[in-house]
């Protein structure tokens, strides 16, 4: 792609409208250094330097395609507490709209703290509830996202098993996307794998793939080609995209495309995921290719994996990395 072209896809980007549809989290970063031990038990004591709030789960994808102009609806429920207040606090300081999230004071809004010792993580710890939507809640959300499906470009659905994604929402949305011909990107998770059936592009991580299919899978191409066919026999989707780590991803579209990982500094792969899945979605909306987007995509992971912590992709780092690897 020629500089000239690169500039008018990025124009693109920010004409388009992104509906991200899962489980939306608070990403809590506590920094500090380990010099002791504990006295009371054999655990490590961290003195703590700094402390830091980020949009995690479905609210770093729609983060993501924000960062790159797209306006971006974030459908997801929270609970009625601190972790609600923070949630719209960050989310307005990004310019995000949370007039899509549904309150739920019968479960707390998922929170996620890390605790880290230069840049190394010593332990998580995590606030939510798994339980399945009831259906008022559920209700709601369909009803939120039925009165602007017309005016959509694509829809991502964002699944870590917090319950958002019921088998009837998914259900819905995806009958409502497919009559409108709007395209839907699944970013999955074990539990509710087969339920995705009618999505436009499933994308699994290596591991999501194997334990899908109940085998081993070593991270090689020919291992990878043939799981990919057998998911797609057993699920129905037009597109596979398979993220392989260190080994890059994988695309099945009729045929496969290996795209080996960049080449960059990796300090944290923390929301990679999440950015791949938007910038995928965002050039399927923009007209490109499936190959082309997510070479572009990979291209952002890279990017965000040079930071600690889950992050977006940075318009202008990402246009920088294009202009290296896509002419």
């Amino acid at each position: 792609m020629s500089p000239e072209a690169i500039e008018q896809l990025f124009q693109k980007f920010r004409k388009q409208k992104i509906a991200v549809v899962g489980d939306v989290m608070l990403d809590k970063y506590i920094f500090g250094h380990v010099s002791r031990i504990s006295p009371e038990y054999p655990v490590p004591v961290v003195d703590v330097t700094h402390e830091s709030n980020r949009l995690g789960g479905a609210a770093n994808v729609a983060l993501n395609t924000h960062a790159l102009g797209a306006e971006t609806l974030l459908f997801g429920v929270t609970g009625n507490d601190s972790g609600r207040d923070s949630l719209e606090s960050l989310m307005r300081e990004h310019g995000l709209e949370s007039g899509m999230l549904v309150t739920d004071s019968s479960r707390p809004t998922t929170c996620k703290t890390r605790i880290l010792s230069q840049n190394h993580h010593i332990t998580r710890v995590d606030y939510e509830s798994r339980e399945p939507l009831d259906a008022t809640t559920e209700a709601k959300l369909l009803a939120m996202f039925s009165e602007v499906a017309g005016t959509l470009d694509a829809v991502v659905f964002e699944d870590y098993n917090k319950g958002v994604l019921t088998e009837s929402l998914i259900a819905s949305i995806t009958g409502i996307c497919r009559k409108l011909g709007i395209p839907v990107l699944v970013d999955p998770k074990l539990k509710g794998f087969f339920t995705y059936g009618g999505c436009t592009i499933f994308k699994p991580n290596l591991s999501e793939l194997a334990a899908s299919l109940g085998i081993v899978l070593r991270n090689n191409d020919r291992e990878v080609e043939e799981a990919c066919l057998k998911l797609r026999e057993k699920l129905e989707t037009d597109s596979i995209v398979v993220t392989r780590s260190e080994k890059g991803i994988t695309v099945y579209n009729g045929s496969f495309t290996h795209i080996p990982a960049t080449s960059l500094d990796v300090a944290d792969v923390s929301g990679a995921g999440d950015t791949v899945i938007g910038i995928i979605a965002l050039g399927i909306a923009a007209g490109l290719d499936l190959v082309t987007s997510t070479k572009i995509a990979n291209l952002a992971a890279g990017t965000v994996c040079q930071e600690v912590g889950a992050v977006p992709v940075r318009p202008e780092k990402l246009f920088s990395a294009c202009l290296a690897h896509l002419q």
